[in-house]
Parts: structure tokens; C-alpha cells; sequence
């Protein structure tokens, strides 16, 4: 198992705290409400969503289904990538950052597989109840993801001179997501910053071995 400590606790972390938190979100408040942390720059705005990450949505019954089990296969191609990385001894960095994405990506597939099996339809009158008497509210595959993390940073309405937005309305930041997909987020920013490094070292390491070999 060495190697695979971090990792697991990583992703055990992510997946605990991304559940936690939609759970608490689904049976204590109701859709569209909001709670603020920080004034209005920073507030707690439960949504859900049939399709991908940041409240986007890939159209119909059949495209969530096929969005479902593309993410069933995405996870377990990035668990399999996981496993040998570790086990070929990658870049530690790259490893944890690579388990971010694959515990952000179950995080959102345990909402789309589960959520509709074991609570009841949110609405903007009542709030979700879990395991309810007369079942969930949709079958395996076809739950929403819960979103909740709501940054309007800066908000405010575009010069008439400016071209295509002129005098419309903007915000900065809208799109409404949750653990998992921060977790996605920062896994990818980190690899595209730190690649240079993490590639290098692997290059490095492959010549250094590739000249013991020679030299033998």
C-alpha cells in the first residue's frame, strides 16, 4: 500500500465533505434558497442539475443517461490511471492532483446514481426527505447533481458602447457548483500550471534509468 495513503485519504476527504455538504443542502433548505456567508459576495444557493459540472446541462432523458455512464467509464479509466501512476511512482504532486479529479468526478456520480433512488423531489415549498415512503424521485442514473457554492463577486451593466453586451446586465462570478467540482477544477488548474515540472521529472528519471541500463 505505499503510495496509495495520500491519495486514498485525498479522496476520502473530498467524497465526505462534497456528501456532507449536499446532504445537509437537500434536507434543510429548499430550491432557490439562499443563506449568506460573506454579505453577498459569497452565499450558500441550493440548485440542482441534470447534466455537467458549474449548472450546465446536456439535454433530455437520453443525454443524461449517456452523460451518466460516460462518467461511470471517465471514473474508472482516471481510478485505472490512478493505480498505475502510483504504481510506476509518477510525480507525487500529479498523483494528488489526478485524485482530485477522480474524487470530484465520483462525488457528482454518487448524486446522479443515488440521489433519485433515496430522497424525495426538492421544490421551492419542501425540503427533500431521505429514504421517503414512496420511493425517490427518479431511477439509477437519473439523480441530480446538488450545487450550492455561489461566488456574484462583481456584478453590474455594460457600457451601451461596448460591443454585443452593451447595456446588458453581468456578474462575475454565476455559475453555482459544489465540492466535487472545485475539487475537478483545481486538479486540472494544477496540472496545467505545474506541468513543466511534473513532465520533467518524469523525463529525468526515465534517462536516468535508461542510462544505468547502457552503462550495465
Amino acid at each position: 500500500m505505499k503510495g496509495y495513503s495520500k491519495p486514498l485519504i485525498l479522496i476520502t476527504i473530498i467524497l465526505l465533505v462534497d456528501q456532507l455538504s449536499k446532504f445537509w443542502v437537500k434536507m434543510n433548505m429548499t430550491i432557490g434558497q439562499n443563506f449568506k456567508v460573506l454579505g453577498d459576495k459569497f452565499l450558500i444557493h441550493f440548485i440542482e442539475n441534470p447534466g455537467m459540472a458549474y449548472g450546465m446541462e446536456f439535454g433530455g432523458e437520453y443525454g443524461k443517461l449517456f452523460l451518466s455512464v460516460f462518467r461511470i467509464i471517465a471514473v474508472i479509466g482516471i481510478g485505472y490511471g490512478l493505480h498505475y501512476m502510483i504504481k510506476n511512482k509518477y510525480n507525487r504532486g500529479f498523483i494528488l492532483n489526478v485524485a482530485l479529479i477522480f474524487a470530484g468526478a465520483l462525488g457528482n456520480i454518487i448524486d446522479s446514481a443515488f440521489y433519485g433512488l433515496i430522497f424525495s423531489e426538492s421544490t421551492p415549498y419542501s425540503k427533500a426527505v431521505l429514504f421517503p415512503d414512496g420511493g425517490g424521485y427518479a431511477s439509477f442514473l437519473h439523480g441530480k447533481v446538488v450545487d450550492m457554492l455561489y461566488f456574484p463577486l462583481v456584478s453590474g451593466t455594460f457600457p451601451t458602447w461596448f460591443p454585443i453586451w452593451g447595456g446588458e446586465n453581468f456578474m462575475f462570478f454565476r455559475p453555482v457548483f459544489n465540492i466535487a467540482d472545485s475539487a475537478i477544477s483545481v486538479g486540472v488548474f494544477l496540472i496545467l500550471i505545474f506541468q513543466k515540472r511534473y513532465f520533467k521529472e518524469e523525463h529525468t528519471e526515465k534517462t536516468g534509468v535508461n542510462s544505468e541500463i547502457l552503462e550495465d
